[in-house]
């Protein structure tokens, strides 16, 4: 399980070191991919199988399900790190994703999140302000 919050550099060439506290859970591969809200997804190879699986047990005739599936599948590549944990982000991700110099690499449960610093923090204000709303977390059964 992927949690916490680390602020990174991304490098000129587009190489990001995975934070070490993340490492373990990456050791037998990952997949990273367009993600949601304006970051990328970062997902370890065992978990990306089975979402992958589920993926495409979707309907076909499900114009959502097959645009889910374009997005994710797609972008999708896979991860290589190097000797000092470092991987090489392909550049259409890196556009996609608007990332800068400074990034942000976040735990989500099952995948790592990694941010543009200056989008994550606007997301971060947007959470903020609809999270009070009470109609907004009764839905979720928490």
């Amino acid at each position: 399980m992927f949690t916490g919050l680390y602020y990174h550099r991304l490098e000129a060439k587009g190489r990001l070191a995975i934070p070490q506290a993340f490492r373990e859970g990456l050791a037998s591969g990952g997949v990273i991919t367009s993600g949601l809200d304006g970051c990328l997804f970062l997902f370890p190879s065992s978990y990306w199988q089975k979402f992958s699986e589920k993926l495409a047990s979707l309907p076909l005739t499900n114009q959502a399900a097959r645009n889910l599936t374009r997005l994710l599948v797609q972008s999708a590549a896979d991860l290589n790190l190097d000797g000092q944990g470092r991987t090489l982000i392909p550049e259409y991700l890196r556009n996609q994703a608007n990332l800068k110099k400074q990034v942000v690499v976040a735990g989500s449960l099952t995948r790592i999140e990694i941010w543009d610093q200056e989008t994550y923090h606007q997301h971060l204000n947007l959470i903020a302000q609809t999270i009070n709303e009470g109609d907004a977390l009764s839905s979720l059964a928490i």
